[in-house]
């Protein structure tokens, strides 16, 4: 009872220094006489290297700051806590691999129920890591319920440090596109850092998928310069002066009403074991063909992710999966559409300059090795 209490009071006093010291800035930032010596002007030119746009570093720097905001905001935390596929898939994952006695790091840790289930399990020490101010919630949240050995620590994973090595390394850092949430460079970092030899990293195997597909008659939508009847008005002159940003050639969705069927015979695109790979292992480039064993018309590509921890716990996030992890969404590349018929070959490519950038990945799709090519900007 006495460390519940001292538990909420320091959540509470760490709540008004954060607070206070918010007030600070933004009285700092108002003020004409201070603004310029604690706020200079930054030329954002600078910041990034001329001959890469997609420099890494400032790609992860974006990145952390636009993570350290959205997972703060509550909702997201709803949409994964009642994705009951990822809470029974981290759930057993647990309580199948941490042991009593082991040292644990949640990478992500967000709300702390990972790391409140590897207490539970017996872990000796619990490191949940976290650089948003959700944090605060989770040190509440263990508080109220008797999770007592997790040490909860406000900072990026890259700074933080300990003494001695873990058995565990536990993490969430799955995106849509899998790699677009950082997962390879963090946890290759703490793997490296601070993961002892034949500790083991939970989930570690993943497969990335990009399969053509076929949409429901009914939910298909597309390019608005395909629509050259819409009772007698034609779009097709569009096709001359395309969308130039890259989100319009993308789409999201968690619809299990949406894609038909896949057009071939699916199989992984890129594997991954967590406890090997290295950030310069990943190919940039991959082609791939798919021959036609369903009918249909060539909608796009479908972008979703396996995990695997045993192989009789698998998380998927495919789009024809009923049993699906529902919070995350899949992903659909653009193309144009293409009636496409049993026997016939699709050659795919997808490259991209850094996996994590979904802005940076380009895909071509050729039908029966002809000459028609279909190109994202």
């Amino acid at each position: 009872m006495f460390i519940a209490s001292l538990k909420r009071l320091t959540v509470c006093l760490s709540q008004r220094v954060r607070r206070a010291t918010s007030s600070l800035g933004d009285l700092l930032a108002g003020s004409r006489r201070f603004n310029s010596w604690f706020y200079p002007d930054v030329n954002i030119d600078e910041t990034v290297s001329d001959e890469d746009p997609t420099d890494s570093d400032h790609s992860a720097d974006e990145y952390r700051r636009f993570n350290e905001h959205y997972f703060t905001d509550l909702h997201e935390q709803e949409r994964m806590l009642a994705d009951k596929q990822r809470m029974a898939f981290y759930h057993e994952a647990i309580s199948r691999h941490i042991k009593p006695g082991d040292r644990v790091i949640d990478l992500g840790t967000g709300t702390g129920i990972l790391a409140a289930f590897a207490s539970r399990q017996g872990a000796e020490q619990v490191y949940a890591v976290d650089h948003s101010a959700i944090i605060d919630h989770a040190m509440v949240l263990a508080a109220e319920n008797g999770i007592e050995n997790v040490d909860f620590e406000e900072v990026h994973s890259s700074e933080f440090f300990l003494d001695e090595k873990v058995d565990v390394l536990l993490h969430e850092q799955i995106g849509d596109y899998l790699f677009d949430e950082h997962m390879v460079p963090n946890i290759c970092d703490l793997r490296d850092r601070l993961l002892k030899p034949g500790g083991i990293i939970l989930p570690s195997e993943f497969e990335l998928y990009c399969e053509p597909m076929t949409l429901h008659d009914e939910r298909r939508v597309p390019y608005i310069w395909e629509l050259n009847d819409v009772h007698g008005f034609d779009f097709s002159s569009i096709k001359s002066s395309p969308p130039n940003y890259p989100d319009y050639y993308r789409l999201v969705s968690c619809d299990l009403s949406l894609v038909k069927h896949f057009l071939g015979t699916p199989r992984p695109l890129i594997e991954v074991d967590l406890h090997t790979v290295t950030n310069s292992s990943l190919p940039l480039s991959v082609s791939f063909t798919r021959t036609v064993t369903q009918a249909g018309i060539l909608d796009g590509l479908a972008i979703y992710m396996k995990a695997k921890v045993d192989e009789d716990l698998i998380l998927s996030s495919s789009p024809i999966d009923p049993e699906r992890a529902s919070h995350w969404g899949y992903r659909i590349l653009r193309v144009d559409q293409t009636q496409v018929s049993v026997g016939d070959q699709i050659n795919i490519t997808l490259s991209a300059k850094a996996w994590h950038d979904p802005d940076s990945w380009e895909w071509t799709c050729e039908h029966n090795q002809t000459s028609a090519e279909t190109n994202s900007p």
